[in-house]
């Protein structure tokens, strides 16, 4: 029989089990960066070059090695951190497993200088697909250096599937922040391609958290406070006006680890009940400490899945505190009388002359008049009293069967184009109605435009009399870089790059300059959220992002040129069944579905 059951070779074991510990660069930064701060040091810096790819090096000052230790630490399941099963309820250190090195070794080529104090001379180990390949006595600082090159080396398969250096990037950051948030007392540095991202000296946690997220997080930190027996609670919380789209600033630690659990989030969102708009995200910073023995981290390599004794009593103090610090701050939540939201027209061209519509009135009407067997005068709907003719002056010429809509099937006694529930423009047309969705409408004729200038290279863009700076955290100051391009090509324009301020010194023309930072923060966490879709070019998501942001919104005021302008620009776009996101605009209800509804 030849599927006898055989014992692999231990290196083929070990890259298996290796890929449940390192998937990508990320995952290497975070147990360098642990096993560093397990060491006690006190400063600690990050060096990477590709995204991580071809080099992740940390450089720490703790404690240090024996150089029997430093041999051993690159053995599966040696460990410092605990003798017996009993230790796993006890933990106060980051790792324990003892796989972090050994996996590490496995599928790359790594290099580890360590010294202790006691000691003048260190020790310098070389390993490569875990075979060691040199091991001498150096003079090497008190600490440690961990250099990782050319990850996955040896299984070309697997380096296939790592992500382009800026995404890879940007997941190395994530895992930098996530320690460094966590542990203000230790000074950090990251390098990458040997330019400085970060350089953060020991400070308090709200300082902290200002460096990592830039100088504008400082404003909308709501300080979190909660001691009881079961655990102590302390952190942040964003306030709601500023919540995103995105959920990049979402962080829970316990015991000075980060975690992630749907059902504490789930207590934050239901704590913001009320304060929120549809489709965001608040921000927090949330730290729990409780005794080791009420929580289980052995769940996964990775340690960010956690099993607590108690969950629901934790849902209940998270819920509680964060309510208490939201009234405690005076944070209502705003009321909606349906009241217009802008007072000027948020649609429409500053180029183009307002045509004022043609409201037909029946002269010969007698509401006194008594005309024995006539069915008694009806009252004017909401509909008549809105309608009114599209002036001919208005009618676009196309070839396109959409424009005809407008053109063929006209009734020529009178066309009604009006606003319904501020969300939608209704148009009379011969055989019935269309209804149109104004924030997909306004979205497509955005899209176009911003396509069309930069197929063309003709941006249209507005200088700015006073430069817009906006701070950003590094982070998404590198994703705009690799952005500028073809965000030049839409219409803005950018000044001096610095690794945490914007400086923005033109705009799209479209774009009122008030609006200029909060797209820039849309265009960031769509950018984010979808960083790995690879079906549509850098141009297109960016321009289906700016529509998104730029386009009129649902629940706002429409006067009738501006419902006018939309339709018939809407009609002169080469799609303008589909939004860019491919959902339909406009819908046509005919005379015969609305008598069958009626019968």
């Amino acid at each position: 029989m030849a599927d006898r059951i055989k014992v692999l070779p231990d290196h083929v074991a070990n890259q298996i089990a290796a890929g449940e510990v390192v998937q990508r660069p990320a995952s290497i930064v975070k147990e360098l960066l642990e096993n560093a701060i397990d060491s006690g040091a006190t400063r600690i810096e990050l060096v990477v070059r590709d995204g991580g790819k071809a080099l992740v090096q940390v450089v720490d000052n703790g404690c240090g090695m024996s150089p029997e230790d430093a041999a051993l630490s690159f053995k599966r399941h040696a460990t410092s951190k605990i003798q017996s099963a009993a230790d796993l309820f006890q933990l106060h250190t980051k790792g324990f497993r003892g796989e972090a090195l050994a996996s590490i070794a496995a599928i790359a080529q790594v290099e580890m200088l360590t010294r202790e104090s006691d000691t003048e001379l260190g020790i310098k180990l070389r390993l490569a697909g875990d075979q060691v390949q040199l091991k001498e006595a150096v003079v090497t600082p008190v600490g440690t250096s961990v250099s990782v090159k050319n990850l996955f080396f040896n299984i070309p398969a697997r380096r296939n599937f790592l992500k382009s250096a800026k995404v890879e990037f940007r997941h190395v950051l994530e895992e930098f922040n996530r320690v460094a948030l966590v542990h203000p007392e230790v000074a950090f540095s990251l390098t990458h391609n040997d330019q400085e991202v970060h350089q953060l000296p020991e400070s308090p946690l709200r300082q902290r958290l200002t460096h990592l997220m830039g100088r504008r997080m400082d404003d909308r930190l709501v300080p979190v406070q909660e001691e009881t027996q079961l655990a102590r609670l302390e952190g942040f919380i964003c306030k709601p006006e500023f919540a995103r789209k995105s959920r990049g600033e979402q962080y829970f630690f316990v015991n000075r680890r980060f975690i992630k659990s749907s059902y504490l989030h789930h207590a934050v969102i239901s704590a913001f009940e009320g304060l929120l708009k549809p489709d965001v995200h608040p921000g927090y910073f949330l730290y729990l400490d409780l005794p080791p023995d009420r929580l289980d981290i052995n769940i996964h390599p990775t340690k960010t899945e956690v099993k607590f004794e108690d969950e629901q009593s934790l849902y209940a103090i998270l819920r509680s505190a964060i309510k208490h610090s939201l009234g405690q701050f005076s944070i209502r939540p705003v009321l909606d009388f349906e009241s217009d939201q802008n007072l000027e027209t948020p649609y429409g061209y500053r180029n183009r002359e307002a045509v004022s519509p043609t409201v037909s009135v029946d002269r010969s009407f007698n509401p006194f008049a008594d005309n024995a067997g006539a069915p008694a005068a009806r009252k004017r709907t909401a509909y008549e009293h809105e309608a009114f003719e599209i002036p001919a002056d208005l009618i676009i010429e196309s070839e396109g069967s959409q424009a005809n809509l407008f053109t063929e099937d006209r009734d020529d006694n009178q066309q009604g184009i009006f606003q319904l529930g501020k969300r939608y423009i209704v148009s009379r047309i011969k055989s019935g109605i269309v209804l149109i969705d104004q924030h997909r409408a306004h979205q497509r004729v955005i899209y176009e435009q911003l396509m069309q200038n930069l197929t063309r290279n003709m941006p249209n863009s507005q200088a700015l009399l006073f430069p817009i700076k906006l701070p950003l955290e590094p982070a998404d100051m590198h994703i705009l870089k690799g952005l500028e391009d073809t965000l030049g090509g839409m219409g803005f324009s950018f000044g001096d790059w610095k690794s945490d301020c914007l400086e923005i010194i033109g705009i799209p023309e479209e774009l009122a300059e008030s609006q200029a930072a909060e797209l820039i923060d849309d265009l960031l966490a769509d950018w984010k959220t979808h960083e790995d879709d690879a079906h549509f070019s850098q141009a297109d998501r960016l321009a289906r992002s700016m529509s998104r942001s730029m386009a009129v919104k649902p629940g706002a005021a429409l006067d009738p040129v501006s419902c006018q302008t939309l339709v018939h620009d809407l009609f002169a776009c080469k799609e303008p069944d589909l939004s860019p996101s491919h959902k339909p605009i406009h819908t046509t209800l005919s005379l015969e579905d609305i008598a069958k509804k009626l019968n």
